[in-house]
C-alpha cells in the first residue's frame, strides 16, 4: 500500500474506533436516561398510589360520618318521642282508671271515655310505643319495679300477681318501668 492509501485508511480506522467508543457512551446515556425516566415513572406511580389511598380513606371516613350522624339523628328522635310520651303517660293512667271505675256511669259517658282511650292507644301505636306487663308474666327487674310481694300457691315463683302501673317502651328503650306486685320471690 502506498502512503496515501495508508493515510486514507488510517482516518477511517480512527473513525471506526471513535464510533465504537461512542456507541458505549450513547448506550450508557440511554441507560442513564431510561433509569431516570424509570425513576420518574416509579415516583409518579408511588404518588398515584398514595393519592388513591388518601381518596379511599377520605371516602371511608365520610361513609362512617354519614352512618354515625344518621344513627345519632334516630337516637335524638327516639329520645324526643320518649320524652313526649312520658308526659302523656299520666293521661293514659287516668283513662285506664276511669275505664276500670265506670260501673255506674251512663253508657254514653263510657263510650266517650273508651273512644278517647282507643285514640290514645292508636297514637302510641303510630309512635311505636308499646305497653307491657300483665298479671302472670315473669318478673324481670330490667322491666318491672317491684313495690310489693306476696306468697301464693296459685302463681309460680317470681310471677307478677298485680300490676299497679303499666310499663311503656319505645323499641328497646324503656320509657317507664311497670310497677308490680311479685308472688313467691326470694
Amino acid at each position: 500500500m502506498s502512503e496515501e492509501t495508508k493515510k486514507d485508511t488510517a482516518p477511517e480506522a480512527e473513525e471506526k474506533v471513535e464510533e465504537k467508543e461512542e456507541k458505549p457512551k450513547k448506550a450508557e446515556k440511554k441507560k442513564a436516561k431510561k433509569s431516570k425516566s424509570d425513576e420518574k415513572i416509579e415516583k409518579l406511580e408511588k404518588e398515584l398510589e398514595e393519592e388513591k389511598d388518601k381518596r379511599m380513606r377520605l371516602a371511608a371516613e365520610y361513609d362512617n360520618y354519614r352512618k354515625r350522624t344518621s344513627s345519632e339523628k334516630l337516637g335524638i328522635y327516639d329520645d324526643a318521642t320518649a320524652k313526649a310520651v312520658e308526659e302523656l303517660l299520666p293521661v293514659a293512667d287516668s283513662l285506664t282508671m276511669a275505664l276500670q271505675n265506670m260501673k255506674d256511669a251512663p253508657e254514653e259517658f263510657k263510650k266517650g271515655i273508651e273512644l278517647v282511650g282507643e285514640q290514645l292507644k292508636a297514637s302510641f301505636t303510630k309512635l311505636k310505643v308499646e305497653a307491657f306487663c300483665e298479671v302472670g308474666d315473669d318478673f324481670d327487674p330490667n322491666l318491672h319495679n317491684a313495690v310489693a310481694k306476696i306468697e301464693s300457691d296459685e302463681l309460680g315463683e317470681n310471677k307478677i300477681s298485680a300490676v299497679f302501673q303499666k310499663g311503656y317502651k319505645l323499641g328497646d328503650k324503656i320509657i317507664r318501668h311497670a310497677m308490680v306486685q311479685v308472688a313467691n320471690c326470694d
